[in-house]
């Protein structure tokens, strides 16, 4: 029975040179003759058949890609895929190949030594060019021309882009990939410094001096460049973006110039810039909802959050009024009243009946940090603006984005940053501190001020542009001595809460106890009435709150009120600041400080400092 082997065997035997029948899917020699046998150094026919990959080595790759190659075409040769004999002798073959028809995955494959054939040709070359003579002459350099007509074929067949300069940086060739993505023919660039066409300007439009480019440097002093970024010039004037790997390449081991192989990356860099604006802008969406949550919470915890506006007092009533007016609106408020009256709180009742509830109160105190920092503050900055600037940070203009800006002391910013403010809220922009990209506003505006808004204007202390453009609608505090009525409501409420805070049982109010709350004047106004109760809630250990009041009230025994002045008010409230100032030694903020013993925020004590012209000299 004649088998698949020795059929093979039997045909392969009638071709002159070394032969193989190969089953590419199986790696597996079918058939092969005795010029293929003594080729790659078989002893024996009889010998197990190895693996034909085992005489490639590490041309396997290339051995694919011809394959391939052999597949589209029907048939092909090559000379670029070394190999090896069994005894690990290197081979340099021409190997033919052709599909067998009906057997698929099967080449037939002939091999031809070079050195032999070389050899061979060589002697036979020499005695017909003798005999042949000017023909022969013809003939070699049709054969030369058709080898280079093959390298070009390769050349165009590449999908990246290839040229050559030679060591005067001429262009040598250029393949068809490289036209397309320059524009520019072979005629334009053969025999031209491809340099000064293609290479003479930076994206930024400095010139590229020949003498600082890596090609000049591949072909001049034999280095190997890989460049991941830099531009080519169109023949339309147009860059486009390259990445390049430039070689020298040498004749009989003689320098003679550099090849360059290129990609156009200006799709890929595109991209890569989008990609990185949009992370950037993630990211700084990320920051400010931290900064935003920061916020929240530091709002949850903040006296704000645990106080609706209580009262029964016709002043109250006109307040809650006004508010429901102008809730709904985007309208600017400008609220003015007395320090601890609930401004705050005024601010806040308007923005969650607004239709921004959604979005946060971003509550910024004019007076609470320095006239340097109020800038990065209020517009935000960009990393390296000032110093200490790490990174980027929003502003509170910026957070409050979509929702409600609450200014507080507003008087107390100062008038270079006042007119920034006004320019920011007129066009609703926002530009950080060290950038120059404005970005969109949209925010309702709540600003406060302890002082009347006129008096505010004649001192120099507000802008009255400013003061016009905030002040579209009014919102004025009563201070808690003109409404005594709500005392009680506020007492008891305060109470409750200061029982659950501070975990006490909840002390009875007599009605001596609420007639020295009635009668006491409240300079501090509902911010001091909350301190009273607190530190009675503390000391009261019995049923019955026990209160330590000032000196503000009048005799409890008469029912009747001191009727002071305001002249007469202000002195008595510096005389206080300046005898508290006196007890704590000028210190004003911290636990022992002069404002815990007020019950009152140093940021507020320092703007009472100015307002009442008050120095180290009256208390030293």
């Amino acid at each position: 029975m004649i088998t698949e082997a020795h059929l093979s065997d039997s045909l392969l035997s009638a071709v002159p040179d070394a032969a193989i029948l190969l089953d590419t899917s199986e790696d597996r020699i079918v058939g092969w003759n005795k010029g293929a046998r003594d080729l790659f150094g078989a002893i024996s026919e009889d010998d197990p058949r190895p693996k034909f990959s085992s005489f490639l080595g590490k041309a396997l790759g290339k051995f694919v890609v011809f394959v391939a190659e052999v597949d589209h075409r029907g048939e092909c040769w090559t000379r670029d895929v070394p190999m090896n004999a069994l005894n690990g002798k290197p081979l340099h073959c021409e190997i033919r190949a052709r599909t067998v028809p009906d057997q698929e995955g099967y080449l037939f494959l002939s091999f031809t030594d070079l050195e032999a054939f070389e050899k061979r040709t060589q002697l036979a070359e020499t005695a017909e060019l003798h005999r042949a003579g000017l023909s022969e002459w013809k003939r070699a350099e049709s054969f030369f021309a058709e080898l280079e007509r093959q390298n070009q074929l390769i050349l165009n067949a590449a999908g990246e882009g290839i040229y050559g300069v030679n060591a005067e940086g001429k262009t040598t060739f250029v393949n068809r990939a490289a036209q397309e993505m320059l524009g520019w023919t072979t005629q334009d660039l053969l025999g031209r410094d491809i340099h000064s066409m293609i290479h003479h300007h930076h994206l930024n439009g400095e010139v590229y001096p020949s003498q600082q480019c890596p090609i000049y440097r591949s072909f001049r002093f034999e280095q190997v460049h890989r460049i991941e970024d830099e531009v080519f010039w169109r023949k339309d004037g147009k860059p486009i973006r390259v990445e390049y790997v430039s070689t020298p390449i040498y004749d009989q081991q003689v320098l003679a110039g550099a090849v360059v192989i290129f990609r156009d990356i200006t799709e890929r860099k595109e991209g890569e810039r989008k990609l990185r604006e949009a992370l950037d802008e993630v990211a700084a969406l990320r920051d400010r909802l931290e900064q935003e949550n920061a916020y929240l919470q530091e709002a949850i915890t903040s006296e704000r959050a645990h106080h609706d506006i209580v009262g029964i007092s016709p002043a109250v009533r006109q307040l809650l009024t006004r508010i429901d007016l102008v809730a709904k609106t985007d309208a600017s408020v400008l609220i003015d009243g007395e320090t601890g009256t609930g401004k705050g709180l005024v601010a806040t009742a308007i923005h969650k009946a607004s239709e921004r509830s959604r979005r946060p109160l971003i509550h910024f105190k004019c007076g609470s940090v320095g006239a340097d920092a109020v800038e990065a503050e209020l517009f935000g900055q960009v990393r390296g603006a000032i110093a200490g600037a790490m990174r980027d940070k929003p502003g509170k203009l910026e957070l409050a984005h979509g929702g409600t800006v609450f200014l507080d002391d507003i008087d107390e910013l100062p008038i270079e940053v006042q007119g920034r403010l006004l320019q920011a809220l007129q066009t609703s922009t926002v530009t950080r501190m060290g950038d120059t990209r404005p970005k969109s506003l949209d925010i309702r505006v709540i600003s406060a001020m302890t002082m009347a808004p006129e008096k505010a204007v004649s001192r120099g202390r507000m802008r009255e542009d400013l003061l016009l453009f905030l002040n579209v609608f009014p919102i004025t505090c009563t201070p808690l001595r003109n409404r005594s009525e709500d005392v009680p409501v506020l007492a008891s409420h305060l109470l409750d809460l200061a029982c659950r805070r501070l975990n006490r049982p909840k002390p009875v109010i007599t009605e001596k106890t609420m007639s020295q709350l009635m009668s006491y004047n409240w300079p501090g106004n509902v911010r001091e009435l909350r301190n009273v109760i607190e530190r009675a809630t503390i000391v009261s250990n019995g049923r019955k709150l026990i209160l330590e009041l000032g000196h503000g009230g009048s005799d409890p025994q008469t029912g009747q009120t001191a009727i002071r002045t305001e002249a007469e008010m202000q002195a008595m409230q510096r005389d206080n600041i300046i005898a508290c100032l006196r007890e704590t030694h000028g210190r004003v903020s911290g636990a022992n400080g002069a404002a815990a013993l007020l019950g009152i925020k140093p940021t507020t004590l320092y703007s009472r400092l100015r307002a009442l012209n008050i120095s180290e000299a009256d208390w030293a």
